[in-house]
This record gives structure tokens, C-alpha cells and sequence, in this order.
């Protein structure tokens, strides 16, 4: 099996095409205005557009309230709804039910026990993803976007009954390995391919891409 890439916090037709071309599998847009990957629901709903039937559209917010969904998810055909906060399992089950899409959930990984959450969010999310928590002492830190990997060691050997996805400091130089080490068969990444904080450079896409289909 191939191992599915997503490439997220796009945010302009040049790099939505390198991630079609390259055969990503999702494409994430990020409806978190503090981020520098922040994208606005018309903008999105264009690239979204394009981007149909090709891959899949995913809509990451965090702490998302219900006003903020509602006009968002009427705007920009999201095909999956990706939250990347403190939301905890019953406003994913709420979300979800709600809005009518599959929700990825995100958990912020740093040491073997962060993964006692997971438990909790296997009834009501379609998909996981790990990240890596935000660095501490850091003002600027985001909820996630931040390049920074955590030990991949920790998902060696797990197995749930939801499909889940790496994320967190991953790039071209290092896809292998964090695939070799975690056993993911599904990863994602944002800084990694980026000239700088928000502006995605289409050749790492492609290279990530190409990388993520050798392997």
C-alpha cells in the first residue's frame, strides 16, 4: 500500500497544483485566522473547487465555534472537517453529526502517555492525527505548523480501528524515516514544504510527493 500524503495550509493555485500533480491524497486549508497559513472561505472554496474529484478537501480549524462551521462548511465544499484544538470528544461527536462531514481529529504528542487520549476519541472521530506538541515557552507557537517532530518511536507497533496520520516536523529529508520508525501509512505536512511560514514552495511539494510514492 502506497502511503497517502496530505499536504496542508495551502493557499494559492500554484501549490494546490503541485499537490494534485504529485498525486497528494487531501489537500488541507487552514481556517485559523492567528496562522500565517490562514486562508479566507472564498479563496478556499475556489481552490476547492478546482481540486475536485482529484483529492480530498480538508477544512482545519481550531476550537471552532458552531457560526464559524456553519458559514465556512456552506462556502468552501470541504469534504473532511479536521480539528486541531482542545475540542474534546463529545464537540467532535457534536461536529460531526452536525455538519455532516468525516472529522480528523488531532492529538498532540510528546511523550508514550499522551497516547491515553486516544481511547477517548476512537466512537467519534473518523480518522486521528498525531502531532507534535507546540514548543513550550515559544509566544508564537501554533497549534500546529510549528516543524517540530516528536519521537516517532512512540506510534511503533500501534495499531487502532481508526485509520490515523503523522504529522509534525516531517519533510522530503526525513519522510522515510518517520515512516520506517512510526509505521504510518498516512502523512502530513505543512511547514516541510515551505519557503517560509506560510508560503508553500511547489518543488519541495513535488519532491515530498515524489518521495512519499517510492516508498
Amino acid at each position: 500500500m502506497a502511503i497517502e500524503a496530505k499536504i496542508c495550509g495551502l493557499r494559492d493555485a500554484a501549490s494546490v497544483n503541485a499537490a494534485l500533480k504529485g498525486g497528494a491524497r487531501y489537500i488541507g486549508f487552514v481556517f485559523y485566522p492567528p496562522s500565517p497559513r490562514s486562508i479566507t472561505p472564498a479563496t478556499a472554496a475556489e481552490l476547492a473547487r478546482h481540486a475536485a474529484g482529484r483529492a480530498g478537501c480538508v477544512g482545519l480549524f481550531v476550537d471552532p465555534d458552531d457560526d464559524t462551521l456553519a458559514s465556512i462548511t456552506r462556502a468552501v465544499p470541504l469534504d473532511m472537517i479536521q480539528l486541531h484544538g482542545d475540542e474534546s470528544p463529545a464537540r467532535v461527536a457534536d461536529i460531526r453529526e452536525r455538519y455532516g462531514r468525516p472529522v480528523m481529529k488531532a492529538l498532540k504528542i510528546s511523550v508514550p502517555e499522551d497516547l491515553a487520549s486516544v481511547a477517548a476519541y476512537l466512537p467519534v472521530a473518523d480518522r486521528l492525527l498525531f502531532d507534535a506538541k507546540a514548543p513550550k515557552g515559544k509566544a508564537d507557537a501554533l497549534p500546529g505548523g510549528n516543524a517540530v517532530a516528536f519521537d516517532w518511536r512512540i506510534l511503533a507497533g500501534k495499531s487502532w480501528s481508526r485509520p490515523w496520520m503523522l504529522a509534525g516536523g516531517i519533510n522530503p529529508e526525513n519522510l522515510a524515516e518517520a515512516v520506517e520508525v512510526s509505521g504510518a501509512r498516512s502523512v502530513d505536512v505543512s511547514s516541510g514544504v515551505e519557503v517560509k511560514p506560510g508560503q508553500k514552495d511547489p518543488e519541495r511539494i513535488a519532491l515530498f510527493l515524489q518521495k512519499a510514492r517510492s516508498l
